[in-house]
């Protein structure tokens, strides 16, 4: 990338923005801080009600055992025991669990989307390999709605998901954030209000694309981080080039799709997710990160971060981690079960993802796994702490954490009344609201339309 795609056409990119003093410049927004593709969602009408007797975990450490929780507004209330009733609709959750609802920072929802692509393969949108730099791309663009992959999620307790590309390029562009509930489009999905997350790969994927001989790229690790560290300087003089002509300081440079993306992370308002595996590749990016000044929010699978909690540590980088993954790529051969309590037990900032569908269903149930796995090397995780690793600790990644993640006073009502302990593979999720409003009742059959993928095909005539 050479200088010269800064330095023409600076008279249309003097259009783009306005010069003045730089504290202005923030309320104006930057380049990179824009959302060309504004959210539809509207929250539903909430539900006002009291749930009583419930084994209550808030998602930040707390649990109130025979507790209560009001609802009213689409917010939190109150929580407690023995709280006097307003005068609204009052369920009897006796026997039975509330948290907040479950978070999942790492699907591929309506890009990668069952049955289409387990029959071919090409109605995949989840990568843009074309270039090893897909920075310009926004995954919401290619969300198929329909997916019915946003249901099953919804009916396991899952109210929030980031949608991210895949790992192919080391690049690989926006991701975007929903709530999986019925839309003809994301937008009719689309959270806003959080930070704008940003997909990086390192290692085995993106080394293996240049390696195709069709394509131009890095083939080697070392590759990979060279192409890194020479974009981060890429961006970095775009970025500096913008800041100067909004300070009057020189010409605004003509708008680069690329080069504002990576601006962006160099910024610090896009939120870098990383797909590493091995502990010298998570290393070696937290090293550029440094280099760069930013920091990444979160190492992805990162299934050899138990060899480094330090790093992660002083970086102030979470792990998005498994509980079982194991063998299935070279990268992966030295995962453990226990890696999630282990990294809870070192300080890091750690939460489960799926990467899956199937896996998107059954997150708490990940965190149980990794939880048995720790008690049999002598780590004790109570509920009170393995469900941060599905509410709280994601909704930190997102940006959202004032928002979701935790039952207080004043948080949106995305919560989740479970039949039993929601760590055990006999819990069912019986309610779920997304601010306040019953999205998911157990008791109650659906009534909307069935997706196009749930009623399959029928044969030649049929």
């Amino acid at each position: 990338m050479s200088m010269k795609r800064i330095g023409l056409l600076a008279a249309i990119g003097a259009i783009l923005c306005t010069a003045g003093p730089a504290g202005a410049q923030r309320q104006a927004s930057w380049p990179w801080q824009q959302d060309p593709f504004p959210s539809h969602y509207h929250a539903p009408p909430a539900d006002d009600m009291l749930l009583r007797g419930a084994t209550i975990l808030d998602g930040v450490g707390g649990r109130i055992d025979g507790g209560d929780i009001l609802l009213r507004g689409g917010k939190i209330v109150a929580l407690g025991r023995n709280l006097a009733n307003p005068g609204v609709r009052e369920v009897d959750a006796r026997g039975r669990w509330i948290t907040p609802g479950v978070i999942d920072v790492h699907t591929h929802n309506g890009t990668f989307v069952l049955p289409l692509t387990a029959i071919d393969r090409e109605a995949s949108d989840v990568s843009e390999v074309s270039t090893p730099n897909a920075a310009d791309t926004w995954i919401e663009t290619a969300v198929n709605a329909q997916d019915m992959a946003f249901d099953r999620a919804l009916a396991n307790g899952v109210t929030t998901t980031q949608i991210l590309p895949g790992s192919t390029p080391i690049f690989a562009g926006r991701s975007v954030v929903v709530k999986p509930v019925r839309g003809a489009t994301v937008w009719d999905m689309k959270v806003t209000g959080g930070v704008q997350g940003f997909k990086m790969a390192c290692g085995e994927n993106p080394k293996s694309w240049g390696a195709d001989d069709d394509n131009e790229g890095p083939t080697s690790r070392q590759g990979v981080i060279s192409y890194m560290r020479q974009e981060f300087l890429d961006a970095q003089r775009y970025k500096r080039a913008v800041e100067q002509a909004r300070a009057g300081a020189g010409t605004m440079p003509p708008r680069d799709l690329k080069l504002e993306a990576v601006a962006g992370i160099l910024a610090g308002d896009v939120r870098v997710n990383l797909h590493c595996y091995r502990a010298g590749d998570i290393a070696a990016v937290l090293a550029v990160a440094k280099e760069f000044g930013f920091r990444i929010g979160a190492v992805h699978h990162a299934t050899e971060a138990y060899k480094i909690p330090g790093v992660l540590r002083e970086a102030g980088t979470c792990a998005a981690v498994w509980a079982d993954w194991w063998g299935f790529k070279v990268e992966a051969q030295d995962a453990i079960r226990a890696e999630a309590p282990l990294l809870e037990r070192a300080g890091v900032c750690v939460m489960m993802h799926s990467d899956s569908a199937n896996d998107g269903q059954r997150l708490n149930i990940a965190a149980a796994k990794a939880a048995a796995a720790g008690r049999r090397i002598g780590i004790d995780t109570p509920p009170e702490t393995m469900i941060k690793w599905t509410t709280s600790n994601p909704a930190k990644l997102l940006g959202l954490e004032k928002r979701i993640g935790t039952l207080a006073p004043g948080f949106e009502a995305d919560i989740v009344l479970w039949s039993g302990d929601p760590f055990s593979i006999y819990s069912r999720a019986d309610l779920v609201l997304i601010g306040g409003a019953i999205t998911w009742d157990r008791s109650r059959p659906r009534t909307e339309p069935i997706s196009d993928f749930e009623l399959g095909r029928g044969g030649i005539g049929q």
